[in-house]
């Protein structure tokens, strides 16, 4: 198990930043931890790269605890800070170097840092100090600081947070690539993120695991009602569509509002819902025969993470 936590809770005076929390993730797993701003991800991070200790439980990282053996767990996890603190007055070989002089590395402290400059692209800027570069830059360094040491876990606080399209896209695609080696835990509200990168997610709430799943799975596990989009030859309108049987609310893309304000609304394209466990695509199909139109496409909506994770954390 590359990390194993039992009942971690965490206390500052009377706040429970974390109560009660277990989870377990395997080797080469990369796990999204999802949860609102204050909900406790920063604590966990913090008290499993050994920043803070737990008011109480048990946490281990590569079968060292984190407690009695926080050297060890040190050596096997890399961490990137949310804020991502580096010396922004030294170069970016200068600073890897001196974070592999901390690690006391084993062979060429400057081969590592050549490695570390090719694996996290950052060779056009290798020759600059990071209060120069660009905060995307920035963030490779940061990734770049803690892997070095080659760790076996790497635990990343919002890796994204603050930068621009095209400077998300290369930082995500950089985890995807490290993820085919290593354990990575990264911390984000954004669901796209979880659903381009990691495998799993864990939604925290208030300081408590309300959801754990895969990210396929995470998108059924609040659904009560079954969605299925369709494309009719021809407009319909409202009053007509409701004789399908089984339907129990229509929604035109876009017009919800004046659909649900309106009776004679007609679209050649609706979304349906029925009860979960009912089919109604063959009353789709008898419909449209006998009502002389054509389907042109239909398939099953999934629900988005980002309703699933707004259901999940409403206070």
């Amino acid at each position: 198990m590359s990390i194993s936590v039992n009942n971690i809770t965490k206390v500052y005076g009377t706040q429970k930043a974390l109560d009660s929390v277990s989870i377990n993730i395997h080797p080469g797993e990369i796990v999204g931890l999802l949860g609102p701003n204050g909900a406790g991800k920063s604590t966990l991070m913090k008290i499993l790269s050994c920043f803070i200790p737990p008011t109480s439980g048990e946490a281990s990282v590569c079968g060292y605890d984190i407690l009695e053996q926080s050297i060890e767990v040190r050596n096997k996890v890399g961490y990137l800070p949310e804020n991502n603190p580096l010396y922004l007055d030294l170069y970016v070989r200068e600073f890897l170097a001196f974070v592999a002089g901390t690690h006391h590395l084993k062979g060429s402290v400057r081969e590592k840092v050549d490695e570390m400059i090719v694996l996290t692209g950052l060779q056009p800027e290798q020759h600059k100090k990071i209060g120069s570069l660009s905060k995307g830059y920035r963030q490779r360094v940061g990734l770049a600081q803690a892997l070095i040491h080659d760790p076996e876990v790497l635990i990343l606080d919002e890796p994204t947070s603050g930068l621009d399209p095209n400077q998300i896209a290369e930082i995500r695609h950089l985890i995807r690539e490290i993820g085919k080696a290593k354990t990575i835990m990264l911390s984000t509200h954004i669901m796209q993120e979880v659903e381009a990168i990691c495998d799993r997610a864990i939604i925290i709430h208030k300081g408590k695991i309300v959801a754990d799943d895969t990210t396929k799975n995470l998108h059924k596990i609040t659904v009560s009602r079954a969605l299925i989009r369709v494309e009719f030859s021809s407009e319909v309108e409202k009053h007509i569509i409701q004789s399908i049987p089984g339907v129990i609310e229509m929604l035109v893309p876009g017009r919800e509002a004046a659909v649900k304000n309106s009776k004679s609304i007609a679209s050649a394209i609706w979304l349906l819902e029925s009860e979960t466990g009912l089919d109604i695509r063959a009353g789709v199909f008898k419909f449209a025969v006998d009502k002389g139109l054509t389907v042109l496409s239909m398939q099953k909506e999934e629900q988005k993470l980002e309703e699933v994770f707004q259901e999940l954390t409403k206070n």
